[in-house]
């Protein structure tokens, strides 16, 4: 579904299922994390951009105080009155489709800022961004939520507040404790630029990535083999995190150094250790990229990447062997570096290629997930784009 066709179906939809037209139709992007991962909710710092893929919602308003979501992929709408959802969330959260937790949480969230202002709406979504990928296909729907809600309530926020709100829905009302990264990245996105953001201050710097001048392509390897923030293995990392920063008396781990690092081995076991360590080296190597960016550009930043990738896969033991397979397939075809993207247990892999050698690359991560008796991976390049939107 290309994206001028997503926003055609939210709005085919939309009236559908209302039997009405909408207001107006709103968008969000998912994302892809260029470096970074595992270091946003422990206050440090991430690299990430929005894609070109995006989730639309059709909006309409309704007059009885109740909020009602569609999406194409979901058989039935969800219908709940705005006044009840306190009571729903968190508590009795499971009471709620999970895909219906993500848009109505962030009504939720955003309810306290509009007060008498918070009337009933009918939302109908639709979506291009790749579910399961770790490309972020929840923060699309809570930008595109936050932004549509935002706009018909008249809600006088800025795009961090409602980034917040989205991370605020995706913690309490999905129940999954992710950072604030991909919200931030769906809201602020820019073409061709990357956000250099600091997830203690919440400061955000726009990085001019310059593939297209160096001829660069973001090529993403779904490996198909999906994942959920959700489940057990995100949760015990943030634990063995916030273990480590307790152990070594900090705030987070923001606040450790890779100076630090040989103290900390001696305090603490080795798996909380190897915890630790990926996230400080993985502060440093993303600042190490927004320099070298800067100062080499592109072509420099291969080597970041990959190292990126061995700490995920060593120390804080998030990647599968599909994962694996993707990225050393594509640098012996050529990359200039790979690593793999998101939360981990699955998802994608993500590799800089030379323009010349996308199909080069294509060709040798299919023909080696297919010598490990892997499913066929889903291969596209990916583009630095704008972050969400009013649309029409």
């Amino acid at each position: 579904m290309t994206p001028p066709s997503a926003a055609a179906e939210a709005r085919r939809h939309f009236a559908e299922r209302f039997d009405a037209q909408p207001v107006g139709t709103w968008s969000a992007p998912g994302r892809a994390n260029l470096i970074g991962e595992h270091t946003d909710y422990n206050d440090g710092f991430v690299l990430p951009f929005a894609i070109q893929h995006r989730t639309h919602v059709a909006l309409g308003t309704r007059d009885d105080g109740v909020i009602r979501v569609a999406s194409t992929f979901a058989d039935d709408a969800v219908e709940v009155p705005l006044a009840d959802l306190d009571a729903v969330f968190p508590d009795r959260r499971e009471e709620i489709a999970e895909w219906a937790r993500y848009p109505l949480g962030v009504a939720w969230a955003l309810v306290p800022a509009a007060g008498p202002a918070a009337r009933g709406l009918d939302l109908a979504f639709a979506s291009n961004v790749p579910v399961g990928a770790g490309l972020s296909s929840s923060a699309a729907i809570e930008g595109a939520a936050a932004s549509a809600i935002a706009d018909t309530w008249g809600l006088d926020l800025d795009r961090v507040a409602l980034a917040r709100a989205g991370r605020r829905a995706e913690n309490e009302a999905v129940g999954a404790p992710t950072g604030i990264m991909d919200q931030m990245a769906s809201m602020l996105g820019r073409a061709d630029a990357a956000i250099f953001l600091d997830c203690r201050s919440l400061e955000a710097q726009v990085v001019d990535l310059g593939f297209r001048a160096a001829g660069l392509e973001l090529v993403v390897i779904d490996t198909g083999v999906s994942h959920s923030h959700a489940t057990g293995g995100y949760g015990e990392r943030r634990a063995a995190c916030e273990r480590g920063a307790a152990i070594l008396a900090v705030p987070a781990l923001r606040d450790v150094s890779v100076d630090d690092l040989a103290r900390a081995e001696t305090l603490m076991d080795d798996v909380t250790f190897r915890r630790v360590r990926h996230v400080v080296t993985e502060n440093q190597r993303v600042r190490d990229t927004v320099r070298i960016l800067a100062e080499q550009g592109p072509r420099a930043i291969g080597d970041l990447l990959l190292a990126s990738h061995a700490s995920m896969r060593d120390d804080f033991e998030i990647s599968v062997p599909e994962l694996d397979t993707a990225v050393d397939a594509a640098r012996e075809a050529g990359a200039l570096g790979a690593r793999m993207t998101g939360g981990g247990f699955g998802g994608a892999a993500i590799a800089l290629v030379p323009h010349d050698g996308v199909q080069r690359v294509t060709d040798a991560v299919t023909a080696a997930f297919e010598a490990s008796g892997f499913a066929v991976p889903t291969i596209f390049t990916v583009t630095p784009s704008d972050g969400a939107a009013r649309d029409a």
